[in-house]
This record gives C-alpha cells, structure tokens and sequence, in this order.
C-alpha cells in the first residue's frame, strides 16, 4: 500500500463499500507514469513524456450520459436528449455492480479540488482504475498541499472503472454498456466502459454548472480567458476546433485558464482547473507555440502515433482519432496569471469555424445578438471528420457546450446577458473558419488574421470604425481592421459567384432559425431579434 500523509481513516477504502483492494494513494506523477509504463498501458516519447491510448473511446460519448431524476433535479433540470434522465434505483444497482467490478484489483486515488476561488473550493475524490486517469487529474485538477492531504474530506466523488461494463443496459435505463451518470444528491459520479478521460473531466464541470447558478448564483462558462497588463479580462467561448485554446495563448496576455470558469456576483472571473486538454492534432511550434512548448515531461498525451520506428510523435497523423489530445497543468505555461482569477472582462468573444464560408471573420454583436449566439453555439463540421459527412454539417450546441449544461440555455443566457451589461462588456462573434466559399472551395482565415483581429478588439481599435448590417445575417461588420485585408471583412466580397454566397448564406440562416425553435418559448423578444435576418425566400438588398 502506497499512502502519502493519509488520515488515520484513510488506509480503507471500505467507507465506500470497496473491499480487498490495493490502494495507491496521492501517489506522485512521476511514479503514476512508472506504474503505467511498467504495465505496458502507456509509453514515454522521445522527450519523456507520457503517452496513451484510451481504447474503443477517443471522445466523450454524449448519448450514454445521464443525471439522476430525483426530489433535488426534478424541477431544475432541463430534461431531454442532452440530459437524458435515470432512476436512483438504477444508479445504486450500477454503482454497486462498479464496486464489485474493482474489488480484488489495484486501484489510484486521487484528493484534489476545483475552482481557485477560495469560497467555491469543491474537493474531489477520485478512485480509478487505471494509473493513468490519476495523473490525467493531477493536471486538470488544482493539487493539494500536503497539509491539505491531511485534513481532506470531498465533496464529490468519482468512481471510474472503464473495463466495466453493464451487461443488460436496457433493463438498466442505458442505451449501451458504457455510461457516465451524475447523481447530485449523492454528489457521486460513475464513469464506466470509457478510458476517455475527459468524461472525469467533464462530469464535474457539469455538476458545477447546475450548483454554481442554483446555490451561489455564479454564472459557469465553457471558456477559456486571459488577462493583459491593464489588468483587462477576455473570454473566449468556443465549441472544439475553433480555437479557444489556441487564442487564449497569447504571448502578450497572461493565461486564467483553458476551458471553465466561473463569473461572480463580484466581479470576478475564476479558474475552475489547474491545467489545459488541448488537441493536439497538427500541433507545430509555428502555429501553436504555447501548447507545443507545453508538451514535456508532466504532461499526458492521448491517442497519438509516433514516426515508424521511432518515439518521437506524428502530429499530423490522425489514423486513431482527429481528437488526439494533451494536458498539462498551468505550471507548464510561461505566461500565467496567479492567481487564477481575474476582473470583469472588457470583451468576450464568441468562436466558430464556419466551415461553410459565409459569416464575417468578425463581428460586434448587439446585447440581444449576444444572447442568441450564446443560445444558439454554432460552429460546423467539416467533411472526412466523422463518417458519412462528405459536405459541411451545422453544429448547434447550446451556451457553447450543452453536453456539460443542467439548466435551461436560457438560464446560462440571461445571467450572461445581465453580466455583460452591467459590465459594459464588447461581445464580438469571430469566425475562425472558411472564407471565399465552403470547405474543399474556399480556404481557411489566416490564424495570424484572427489574432490581429482580436488584438485589435481588446486595444480598441474597431471602437470608432464604421460598420455595415449584414442583410441576411443582421450581423455588424467593420468597414477596416488594422493590418486585415479589406475585402476579408464583408465576406461576399471573398466569393468569386455572389449569388452563390447570398443562396449559402440564407441556407444558413434557415439553420438558425430551425435550431432556435426549441428555445423560441423561453427567450425574449430582445434575443429572438438577436437572430438573423431572414429566412429563405425573402427580398435581400444584396444585388448580386
């Protein structure tokens, strides 16, 4: 047994109905990566750090999540596809069949916690069982001094087993024998069937974004933030692949955090974790030079392919999954604000890779456009990323990430919403994606375009430029940008066949449209104006 400063109660796990198993506690990460390599479930790249592959799963799977439905969800959850409810009686019977799964076998617990705000400290404890999910939240959980170590009691458990799975999922209320499942009146989550880390991750963000507004009214954000010298605050709200990691590795800004945060009645914009999970597929030191630096010993990398014959990491190989993926803690990032908290954000920005090449590479957005663009999410998935997909897909997810959302969008909206305007907050919606016609016609906005863009929204540089209404998208365009092609900014001027530009940008207004329905009943009249302008087959000013 393996113990570093336990408590006098803490040489059992029998507290939690784990009998007879080998406990490796609080052990550290260099002995974590020993462990995984000696069992041959990981290796060591050629600069030391270590990889894995995590199996059938190289992503969450969104349809096997649930919440338990009892007396405290009942009335506060927003029931549906997303948050697909299950019995209390169902998550009992799987938590035990987890407990039998393990017992007889090693398993890794870990004692960290969320949030750096000292007032909505959540600690967690975390039984595993593999070395690596450990040190996977050794990174992406804020660590404990040994003197905390000591005197540790969670609020929330984990209970992750991937090599079990249910054998009779529907009588279980399951679509298949993997699940990940939140259980608020336990505080306990289950990760069972997937070695995909980020369901760990994952699950707590989302118990923290039902707990946070309903008890403490803070507003939970799937963003990413950074501060400049003036002490000025942006946040990047993006879905995968639109940059948000990417963008907030400014050189010239210090780094709060990568993914979640919270927004307090104070004032405050916090950190809820103590590293980053950035993709990693096509990662250089000339596109990314922050993350790519970030890669060292200390760090986890998942699902990656080395050169043949050798250890060193093929970045661009993407024959396991398009979703391969690092973490590291914060500590591996030259440029951090410490602490992991800072003031009111002067500007937000909302990213999508528009793959189907018609929205302004950026825009100022109205409160009321603010809201429906956080509703709606979108971004677009691009041909060969999924099976089947041979032409852009919109892809809606509501706040920015509705997988990891409890509440109503609405809710999430509306406290944004009231923020901001208090704040006197600059939202702008930039698209990170495909200019001069759809993916496989036109090509992709120049990173180095995006980042003068965004520079020059936080200098205040478009504050006193002219704009023009986009007629179909109703969206407010800069006339100029610093260093930014003219033409790139109204982007019909990008597409060789205007008509054809108007045609694809009133289809995607359609898609708005459609997504927004289910949300049409609970919004204002202020956020549905927010929208686009038209729908197909109306009168545009465009003469094309």
């Amino acid at each position: 047994m393996s113990i570093l400063s336990p408590t006098p109660a803490m040489d059992t796990l029998e507290a939690y109905g784990l009998k007879n198993v080998k406990i490796n506690w609080n052990l550290s990460k260099e002995r974590l990566q020993e462990i995984t390599v000696e069992k041959g479930m990981g290796v060591e790249t050629d600069n030391g750090t270590l990889a894995i592959n995590t199996g059938k799963f190289t992503g969450r799977s969104p349809k096997d999540r649930f919440i338990v439905r009892d007396d405290y969800t009942e009335d506060k959850v927003w029931w549906g596809k997303v948050n697909q409810p299950i019995s209390p009686e169902n998550f009992d019977y799987l938590q035990q069949e987890m407990l039998k799964y393990l017992e007889g076998k090693e398993v890794y617990v870990k004692d960290a916690y969320v949030c750096a705000l000292t007032e909505f400290r959540t600690n967690i404890r975390t039984i595993a069982q593999y070395p690596w999910s450990a040190y996977f939240l050794n990174n992406m959980f804020i660590n404990l001094t040994e003197e905390e170590q000591a005197a540790f009691q969670e609020d929330w458990l984990i209970l992750c087993a991937p090599g079990y799975e249910c054998p009779d999922p529907e009588a279980r209320g399951l679509r298949q024998g993997n699940f990940s499942i939140i259980n608020f009146s336990k505080k306990m989550a289950l990760v069972a069937g997937s070695a995909y880390t980020g369901e760990m991750k994952k699950g707590i963000f989302a118990s923290l974004n039902l707990v946070l507004p309903v008890e403490h009214q803070v507003l939970p954000m799937h963003c990413s933030a950074n501060v400049g010298e003036a002490g000025d605050t942006a946040i990047f709200f993006g879905l995968s692949g639109t940059g948000k990691t990417t963008l907030s590795a400014d050189p010239n800004r210090k780094l709060i955090g990568d993914d979640e945060h919270g927004w307090t009645n104070e004032d405050i914009i916090f950190n809820f974790e103590g590293g980053c999970y950035a993709k990693a597929i096509d990662l250089s030191p000339e596109s990314e030079p922050e993350i790519y630096a970030a890669v060292k010993p200390g760090a986890l990398l998942e699902n990656v392919v080395f050169h043949e014959g050798t250890k060193t990491v093929n970045y661009a190989d993407s024959s396991i999954t398009q979703n391969t993926r690092v973490s590291y803690p914060l500590s591996h990032i030259d440029n951090l604000q410490m602490p992991n908290y800072g003031k009111n954000p002067k500007n937000v920005f909302f990213l999508t890779c528009d793959a189907f090449g018609v929205l302004p590479p950026v825009s100022r957005l109205t409160p009321g456009q603010a809201a429906y663009h956080f509703i709606s999410g979108y971004t677009a998935k691009v041909a060969g990323t999924e099976a089947g997909i041979t032409e852009p897909v919109p892809s809606f997810s509501a706040c920015f990430g509705a997988p990891f959302m409890p509440l109503h969008p609405t809710v999430y909206a509306e406290m944004l919403s009231e923020k901001m305007q208090k704040a006197g907050t600059n939202v702008w919606l930039i698209n990170t994606g495909w200019s001069g016609g759809p993916y496989g016609t036109g090509s992709r906005i120049k990173l180095k375009w995006t980042r003068r863009m965004i520079t020059a929204c936080m200098e205040g540089l478009l504050d006193d430029v002219e704009y023009e209404q986009h007629p179909i998208l109703g969206l407010h365009m800069p006339k100029y940008c610093p260093g930014v092609p003219i033409e790139l900014l109204d982007p019909i001027n990008t597409w060789l066949q205007k008509g054809a530009y108007v045609r694809k940008a009133i289809q995607l207004a359609h898609y708005f449209h459609l997504n927004f329905e289910k949300f049409a009943a609970q919004a204002s009249k202020e956020i549905i104006e927010g929208g686009p302008l038209v729908e197909e087959h109306h009168q545009l000013d465009y003469d094309v």
